[in-house]
């Protein structure tokens, strides 16, 4: 019955992720006048203003049309899409004066003041360059791509990278000067209010990143600069509890705002909260970036990424409706953690399901992991899935339901998230005979690439009495 039930996921996975997402959204996004992906689009499939693009967008259709070409069957086709993004970041986005990316450019690739930005710089966005970048040379080997992937490398490490307290600064001048809230120069961007601080969204995705290109790139440095941000986020960054603080003074000082009044916190509730989506997907990073380095130390992060996991379902998962919550707070002297914000956001959803399968499998015997991906997979399936015009809201509808009407597209809404966990869970669940026209000639290496992830951390998963130990 397990297993009947498993091949239904399996397939309806497969079905939303090739109809429902990768047809809907590919070649409709592509500007075909000025090159790149266009970012604003509505709950009807239209095209809307403002038309500047940004690098993580860019770069997030880039690294999913690579992944695609090889998982779905029409593969030429994705990595036609996939170099027609490729051109706009390397000719229009990138800074052929002082390098790296630059944060947002206008449709035309010209000079943009969207959000504020202007012509500042953030590692974050430059993250995602790599990572799309490694991602389009595994599918390729192009020479070309992997070129540009090693000099963004070089760029961020010789600008951000803080050869003091270690970590890396991510608001950045034209120039790759970092800037701080006593700096001359002041920001208009969108979020200042972040000015001078370090962060674990910026850390966990230059992580991603990094793990990508060192999958295609063996470099010494580079393996170097991996294990030390995985230390980072693992034994800093990561709090005893199992969350992850999300901002620091330069010196890894965390920012709370436990002490202040309520007003107080409310108004910094972006600065200092319990964020579970980006919890356990650091969680499923980490374990990426550590199969990838192979070192000693890895049953040490696994059980760090297990705790993630747990606190999340203890904490941030809905018993009664099923999906997680977008934040909480551990309010002094509280040992429970209190949810603060009870929307779901979309992508949250998307790497539960991941993270939630993952350690289903690598831990068999808690079976508290299927079953609350099974939940996962319901909740989605009912308040998260547009049937009537495709993709996902952006929201959970049981919360939030002027989200049906909400935009299908915009700067940091596409097909990353949703993308990457219907692959890592098609890949998971498939049966050896598993089989289907839509999947593409890859998916086969791609599966037992899966099998050999899971059976790794499996071995590094001791069960004693009862009890999985390190």
């Amino acid at each position: 019955m397990e297993s009947v039930k498993t091949e239904i996921i399996c397939k309806e996975m497969l079905d939303n992720l090739n109809e429902q997402i990768v047809k809907r959204w590919y070649p409709f996004v592509i500007d075909n006048e000025f090159g790149g992906y266009f970012s604003n689009i509505t709950y009807d499939w239209k095209i809307v203003g403002p038309y500047d693009k940004t690098i993580v967008s860019q770069a997030r259709h880039v690294w999913t049309l690579s992944k695609i070409a090889s998982f779905l069957n029409n593969g030429d086709e994705y990595i036609k899409s996939a170099y027609h993004g490729y051109d706009f970041i390397k000719n229009k986005m990138w800074d052929a004066e002082y390098g790296g990316f630059f944060q947002t450019r206008s449709r035309e690739g010209g000079y943009s003041t969207f959000n504020g930005w202007n012509d500042e710089k953030r590692t974050y966005g430059n993250a995602f360059g790599v990572y799309a970048l490694a991602s389009l040379y595994h599918l390729t080997t192009d020479e070309e791509v992997l070129d540009l992937a090693k000099k963004v490398f070089y760029w961020i490490e010789k600008n951000t990278y803080d050869h003091k307290y270690k970590g890396y600064f991510q608001f950045l001048l034209r120039n790759g000067n970092p800037f701080g809230k006593e700096s001359e120069y002041k920001s208009e961007s969108s979020d200042k209010s972040e000015v001078g601080l370090k962060d674990q969204n910026s850390s966990i995705h230059l992580l991603e990143a990094y793990t990508e290109l060192y999958n295609v790139w063996k470099d010494d440095y580079l393996k170097k600069q991996l294990k030390s941000l995985l230390q980072l986020i693992r034994d800093t960054i990561t709090t005893d509890r199992g969350y992850l603080q999300l901002f620091f003074y330069e010196d890894w000082t965390p920012v709370s705002f436990k002490d202040t009044d309520d007003k107080t916190r409310r108004e910094n509730y972006g600065l200092d909260h319990v964020s579970f989506g980006h919890d356990y997907e650091t969680a499923f990073l980490m374990l990426e970036a550590a199969y990838s380095l192979k070192e000693d130390d890895n049953t040490k992060t696994l059980f760090c990424a297990k705790k993630m996991m747990d606190h999340a379902i203890k904490f941030g998962f809905d018993s009664e409706s099923g999906g997680f919550y977008d934040g909480g707070y551990y309010y002094e002297g509280d040992d429970n953690c209190t949810i603060i914000k009870e929307t779901k956001n979309w992508w949250a959803q998307a790497e539960g399901l991941n993270a939630l399968l993952i350690f289903s499998k690598i831990f068999p015997d808690e079976h508290i992991y299927y079953q609350t991906f099974l939940r996962q997979w319901d909740y989605v399936k009912k308040y998260i899935l547009d049937y009537e015009n495709g993709d996902w809201f952006e929201g959970g509808l049981d919360k939030e339901p002027h989200l049906k009407n909400g935009p299908k597209s915009h700067i940091w809404k596409c097909t990353y998230h949703t993308s990457r966990a219907l692959m890592n869970c098609i890949s998971i669940l498939a049966k050896e005979n598993f089989d289907s026209e839509k999947l593409g000639e890859g998916f086969k290496n791609i599966k037992e690439d899966w099998d050999t992830f899971i059976n790794y951390w499996k071995r590094k998963a001791v069960l004693k009495n009862g009890v999985y130990t390190a």
